[in-house]
């Protein structure tokens, strides 16, 4: 599809026209011009909306889609038309279905469900054989068809020699590992953040100390082997502060944060919704801050929506029962727009890309056109008619929302929000 996005704000430290509001001409999936003004093109469809701002397409690190095996909650195709039209023109797929991503079968299989889709699907393979821990995946072998990087999605890695081992084989061919950090044998039973608001509501605890122990072994292993390692989704100021002092002595480390961790913190949990059951737990609000600070400070380099969907039947339960997870494709960058700054909000949805070893696309002439749009200021309250995944579990309906997300133009598509 050929168009000209008018009066559009260019929001790219990578381009020159960096916060100018210009045209922007796309001719058979290319940036062909940016100038103030443009002439008309019949070839080309006009597009010109108020408040109109473009970037690098959003990355998102973290997105369940539950095919094969969960269809019920997502399929691939759907999933990923949501992602579009929620501003993300790539995803990286964890490999939590059934049967696990875990050898290059399932690899080629989930990128052949997206090849003609707007949005990009890169699949992360698991690390061991169905996601157990007891033994390594095939890891060399789902590189070479495409996986960026491994991991069992919302499992620790309890047996630390196999992640030592795991460590120093990817290191062959430059492997990523992402090792959830979450202690077990703490966690225990624990279905919330252990804290006053647990102890009030009599919801058994899961401590801080339970994802800080693994992440500090999982820094004391990237140590003594030398890789690299992608810690995910981490929940507390202890984390934050450790992956900061990784950093400073040169370890190849980076980390993620949930949207719902920077937004929402345990006080949530008082009417004992289980849209707020999630893994990490939603900590105190001292962690939420800490957690603002890592970002504002780039301790923390990117930003994921966790987007995992829950059916109906698993989630809508008692407290203890239901399964952890919430969808946030769609609410990402609004309740983001909460609490941060948009250009900080911009450039931590698109470094996961560089992160994950995935070639970037400055808004250039010249450059795959390969750009997410947004309105930034817009007030509004996330509802359940704004969900369009299959699975509504959603921690943000009823939320006071900041700027929408527009869509994309990516892959000579493009695809527009509702």
């Amino acid at each position: 599809m050929n168009v000209i996005f008018r009066k559009a704000t260019i929001i790219d430290p990578q381009s020159m026209f960096h916060q100018q509001t210009v045209d922007v001409q796309i001719l058979d999936g290319t940036i062909t011009h940016i100038a103030e003004s443009l002439p008309a093109n019949e070839a080309c469809k006009e597009i010109q909306i108020e408040g109109l701002h473009i970037s690098q397409g959003w990355f998102d690190t973290s997105v369940s889609l539950g095919e094969p095996g969960f269809e019920d909650r997502e399929t691939i195709t759907h999933g990923l038309e949501v992602a579009a039209r929620s501003g993300f023109t790539g995803v990286a797929l964890q490999p939590n279905s059934e049967p696990v991503i875990d050898n290059q079968s399932q690899i080629l299989f989930v990128q052949q469900k997206a090849a003609h889709a707007a949005t990009e699907l890169y699949p992360i393979g698991a690390f061991t054989k169905g996601s157990e821990g007891k033994d390594l995946a095939e890891m060399f072998d789902m590189k070479k068809a495409g996986a960026i990087a491994f991991g069992d999605y919302g499992k620790n890695i309890n047996n630390a020699n196999l992640l030592k081992i795991g460590l120093q084989y990817v290191q062959d061919f430059d492997g990523l590992l992402i090792p959830f950090c979450q202690d077990e044998t703490i966690k225990g039973h624990g279905v919330a953040n252990e804290g006053i608001v647990s102890t009030r509501l009599g919801l058994k605890g899961i401590p801080n100390m339970a994802e800080e122990i693994m992440v500090a072994r999982n820094l004391f292993l990237l140590e003594y082997t030398g890789g690299k390692l992608h810690i995910p989704t981490i929940s507390t100021a202890k984390s934050v502060a450790l992956i900061q002092e990784a950093k400073a002595k040169g370890l190849h480390v980076t980390c993620s944060v949930s949207v719902h961790h920077l937004v929402l913190n345990d006080t949530q949990l008082d009417c004992f919704d289980t849209r707020y059951k999630v893994s990490p737990p939603l900590r105190a609000e001292a962690d939420r801050l800490a957690l603002i600070e890592g970002v504002l400070n780039h301790t923390i380099d990117c930003i994921t929506s966790d987007h995992n969907p829950i059916d109906i039947e698993h989630k809508k339960m008692e407290f203890d029962m239901a399964k952890n997870g919430t969808i946030g494709l769609e609410s990402a960058f609004s309740a983001l727009s909460t609490v941060l700054p948009m250009e900080v909000i911009i450039a931590k949805l698109t470094a996961g890309r560089a992160l994950f070893g995935i070639q970037t696309q400055p808004i250039a002439v010249g450059s795959k056109a390969n750009i997410s749009l947004f309105t930034p200021n817009t007030e509004w309250t996330f509802a359940k008619e704004h969900i369009q995944s299959k699975s509504k579990n959603s921690a943000f309906l009823g939320q006071t929302m900041k700027g929408k997300a527009l869509g994309i133009y990516n892959n000579g598509k493009h695809i527009t929000h509702g």
